[in-house]
């Protein structure tokens, strides 16, 4: 799995990421990036950030990689387009951004869909934190999504299996095997 850059870069590339949903113009940035060469990231790395090149890289090919076939789409999308997005970005690995995509629909509602949104930004967390080797931390949100997502539906997506597996991931935490990640409700 692909672990998170430092706090300035992660961010501009998730922004970028995001972007390229809805804008060639971010899509094109990502294939630039994606080689992960020094002359492809003038401008993204400082100097002494250099040795993050590769990292940089790999983000930018997982997000060309499930970005080019889908097609663009308006910004202000449903929630119900947003989780299709959540589930390419899962599907690629690239956990940080789906708790980015997903946040914002979060903060606006209420209840059993606030509850639930928030269950699978922990576990979109929670896989982040085991790439960048954070196993305390991603034992926690795992299962605390797990417990949001028990018996709940979100935009006609049964989420109970998606809980199970989740649990079942818990337990291999210190010995993961990433063929083990739960595909993304859907």
């Amino acid at each position: 799995m692909i672990p998170t850059l430092p706090l300035a870069p992660r961010n501009r590339l998730a922004e970028l990421i995001l972007a390229a949903l809805h804008d060639e113009t971010a899509r094109h940035e990502l294939r630039r990036l994606a080689p992960g060469d020094a002359s492809a990231l003038a401008g993204w790395l400082a100097p002494e950030e250099a040795r993050l090149a590769p990292l940089l890289g790999a983000r930018a090919r997982s997000a060309c990689r499930v970005l080019e076939p889908r097609p663009l789409h308006p910004p202000a999308v449903s929630l119900d387009e947003a989780l299709g997005d959540a589930r390419a970005l899962w599907e690629a690995g690239l956990y940080f951004e789906v708790h980015e995509l997903l946040e914002p629909y979060w903060r606006d509602a209420t209840g059993a869909t606030r509850e639930a949104l928030q269950g699978l930004i922990q576990a979109a967390v929670g896989y982040q934190h085991l790439a960048n080797g954070n196993l305390p931390g991603a034992r926690a949100l795992l299962g605390e999504g797990a417990d949001r997502l028990r018996g709940r539906a979100l935009a006609g997506r049964a989420l109970d299996a998606f809980a199970k597996d989740l649990v079942a991931c818990v337990a291999r935490v210190d010995d993961f095997d990433w063929h083990l990640v739960p595909r993304f409700p859907g």
